[in-house]
């Protein structure tokens, strides 16, 4: 019965330390961060366009999270200043990743800020990104005869339209395209009070 206590204690004692480093004191440092005055809330589509990414599991093969000089050379990769908590203040639920089996999206909307670039990538990826192994989403656009009026045509390079026919993107696929468009978090970032004094 003694050993048994030991056991439960011990266990109580690593949960309670293990919670307290990877929960509490990560929440008491970030939980007054303010959103930078650049960083705007998403809008609906923008909102809706994160639905489609995660639905999509654009999330299983992209990371949202630039890391420091010291960590990788993802700045080199040009994508951009190393993250810090205010980037994130409006999304629920964060999108950091995990893999980079794709670019790191976070500035995408920075480094590719052609709504017509991204539509077509969407569709075809290996027309834009010759050695790209994503995979196409033929499923978020239609093909017609012709367009319509209030159609958005995808314009692709040669070869890459189906003959014959016109290619139109959806509701999901332009608000997929506006959300990553949105990702831009180039702005400068000022570094804390505390950190200015250490």
């Amino acid at each position: 019965m003694e050993n048994e206590a030991k056991l439960a204690a011990g266990a109580a004692v690593s949960l309670g330390i293990a919670t307290a480093a990877l929960v509490v004191l990560p929440y008491v440092q970030v939980r007054d961060v303010e959103p930078p005055a650049q960083l705007k809330p998403y809008t609906e589509a923008q909102q809706r366009g994160r639905q489609v990414y995660i639905a999509n599991g654009c999330v299983y093969c992209h990371s949202q999270q630039p890391r420091d000089r010291n960590l990788a050379p993802d700045a080199e990769r040009g994508w951009g200043r190393p993250s810090v908590p205010a980037d994130y203040s409006y999304d629920r639920p964060h999108l950091l990743g995990t893999m980079r089996t794709g670019p790191d999206l976070l500035n995408i909307g920075a480094r590719q800020p052609s709504a017509d670039w991204h539509l077509g990538h969407l569709y075809q990826p290996r027309a834009y990104v010759g050695e790209s192994n994503m995979p196409a989403y033929p499923f978020l656009f239609v093909q017609r005869d012709r367009a319509r009026d209030d159609d958005r045509v995808v314009s692709l390079p040669p070869g890459a339209a189906p003959a014959g026919k016109v290619v139109v993107a959806t509701r999901e696929a332009l608000d997929l395209v506006e959300y990553l468009l949105s990702l831009d978090r180039t702005y400068p970032i000022l570094p804390t009070a505390s950190a200015a004094t250490e």
